[in-house]
């Protein structure tokens, strides 16, 4: 069984960032992370094992005195509304995911009606729509029907969208309204990009897919779909400790990639699990060939 690791894969310079400034603020003084900074249980457990609570973006109410937005980001109006209720708030926001904000007011405010492809009720997504309520949100094409006429639309992606989806959504959303002005700002962030090139490379080489993050990473689940997609199999795990060697008979080429939530330490233990199953299963054919 041949064990190869994708060009791209896991952690962003976003997310590691993130957790850089939550370990520094936290050896400061106690803090609270107002949700999941990343959608990854391993960072969060790290995290909380330096003392980091996990409070809710819309509760208004915290142990501690110093707040966190999460790399996700958040709307204007709630950190002005933190500001308001008396807490210090440090802003995590990946720059990335900032610049979908920017560009979300900027057609807003140059009269465009506002929309975002993504996943309704993800927490970046809500962040994005937060300051604009009027904000559609699409999956797909079935979504249209949710759009009130206007003569001009604003559109923007959350960040970890897979590009040809959201393209292939901007072309169907210009033949649907015709008469309509759709402009269209790409706001998939390239480390999203870099990840879903690589694992299409890799699945031309592979029959199995490993793909390694949280259970809740859109990115994540979005390289899940890609592999199943295109016929491979694909194995979702958050840590070297799910993987069972069972899983692998028949593999001969396997895969491994992982969101951008992923330490990587995390995918360094992964791929040790799995040369220790392929060498398992070389030492298991030896034994069948010399009984034979």
């Amino acid at each position: 069984m041949k064990i190869r690791l994708a060009e791209h894969f896991g952690l962003c310079f976003g997310v590691r960032d993130a957790i850089a400034q939550a370990e520094r603020l936290a050896a400061d003084a106690p803090l609270t992370i107002l949700g999941e900074l990343v959608h990854n249980p391993v960072v969060r457990d790290r995290l909380a094992a330096r003392g980091v609570r996990e409070g809710r973006l819309d509760a208004l109410a915290a142990p501690t005195a110093q707040v966190m937005i999460t790399a996700h980001g958040a709307s204007d109006a709630a950190r002005a509304a933190w500001r308001d209720a008396g807490f210090g708030v440090a802003d995590g926001t990946c720059p990335l995911v900032r610049h979908a904000h920017d560009q979300l007011r900027v057609l807003v405010t140059t009269g465009h009606f506002p929309v975002v492809i993504g996943k309704p009720g993800h927490v970046e997504v809500n962040g994005l729509t937060g300051d604009f309520p009027e904000t559609v949100i699409i999956e797909s094409e079935a979504d249209f029907e949710k759009l009130p006429p206007a003569p001009r639309y604003g559109v923007i992606s959350q960040t970890t969208q897979p590009i040809e989806r959201v393209e292939a959504l901007v072309s169907a959303m210009r033949a649907h309204f015709p008469a309509s002005e759709v402009v269209f700002r790409d706001t998939v962030c390239q480390p999203t990009k870099n990840r879903q090139l690589a694992l299409r490379k890799l699945l031309d080489e592979c029959d199995t897919l490993v793909v390694v993050g949280g259970r809740n990473s859109n990115n994540t689940l979005q390289l899940v779909a890609a592999a199943e997609a295109a016929g491979r199999r694909a194995i979702h795990v958050t840590v070297a400790d799910e993987l069972r060697a069972e899983w692998f008979d028949g593999a001969e080429n396997v895969g491994v990639t992982a969101g951008t939530s992923t330490l990587q330490e995390t995918v360094a233990a992964v791929v040790s699990r799995l040369e220790d199953i392929s060498q398992s299963m070389k030492q298991h054919t030896v034994k069948q060939e010399v009984r034979a």
